[in-house]
């Protein structure tokens, strides 16, 4: 534990040393209060809640989550750091995770920083601060699983634009399984238990089910068990590469 504490600091340490977290964290703002006040008419429709600050974040995170994601291991990979990292006194495991932490905790400090929006509503009206909690809630485990995807698609190539282009179509790809439109396309050739089971997949149910104000048990275990999942394939691959 105290390896993965530490390797998780070293690497969070690390995003502040470039201007990396700074651009990140300043773009997401950026993008959140651009969405929220003009594309999500946050004042027209005259109501104290944040449904149009969560509304655009899967769409939000399908291109700021894999662009943090791609370098986690491309570049250690591309710079030769990987093998010097695994001679660490660290399992495999604690090098995923601690990689993957300091990158979620990232995200989750961009979100807290939003809380300016929160502040707003509570002095505007008199909105339902748990429904407020889920939602944000929902959106870091939405992003969790985003970059539980591009840290094991970053882990296959030392190329971090690979990685990032990888990552968005697989996230876009989770994003919209459930839609019907992608459910009505293999209707045809797919029988329904395995329709069902693709649009069980869908980020965008389990992320609209949270943003409703309801902890549903299977979305919570969805969204966490989705990340073990990757994570796991993302510690295989790199493992495997070594091996080669």
């Amino acid at each position: 534990m105290n390896h993965l504490k530490a390797l998780c600091k070293r690497e969070l340490a690390g995003y502040f040393v470039t201007p990396l977290a700074y651009v990140f964290i300043v773009i997401f703002l950026a993008l959140t209060g651009i969405f929220t006040f003009y594309l999500g008419g946050f004042f027209e429709r005259g109501q104290a809640d944040l449904q149009p600050f969560f509304l655009w974040h899967p769409w939000l995170f399908l291109l700021l989550v894999p662009a943090l994601g791609m370098r986690l291991w491309a570049e250690e990979r591309k710079t030769g750091t990987v093998e010097l990292l695994l001679t660490l006194p660290v399992s495999m495991v604690e090098a995923v995770l601690a990689k993957f932490l300091a990158a979620w905790l990232m995200i989750a400090l961009s979100l807290a920083l939003t809380f300016p929006m929160w502040i707003t509503v509570n002095i505007l009206g008199d909105p339902d601060n748990g429904v407020i909690f889920a939602n944000y809630l929902g959106s870091l485990l939405l992003a969790g699983a985003y970059l539980a995807v591009a840290s094991c698609l970053s882990a296959t190539t030392r190329n971090q634009v690979i990685a990032f282009v990888l990552s968005t179509i697989a996230c876009f790809a989770f994003l919209l399984a459930g839609f019907p439109i992608v459910l009505d396309f293999f209707r045809p050739w797919l029988p329904e238990a395995v329709l069902n089971g693709i649009a069980a997949l869908s980020f965008y149910n389990h992320y609209l089910g949270i943003t409703k104000g309801i902890l549903d048990l299977k979305d919570l275990v969805f969204f966490i068990s989705f990340i073990a999942v990757w994570m796991y394939l993302g510690a295989w691959v790199i493992c495997r590469k070594k091996a080669d």
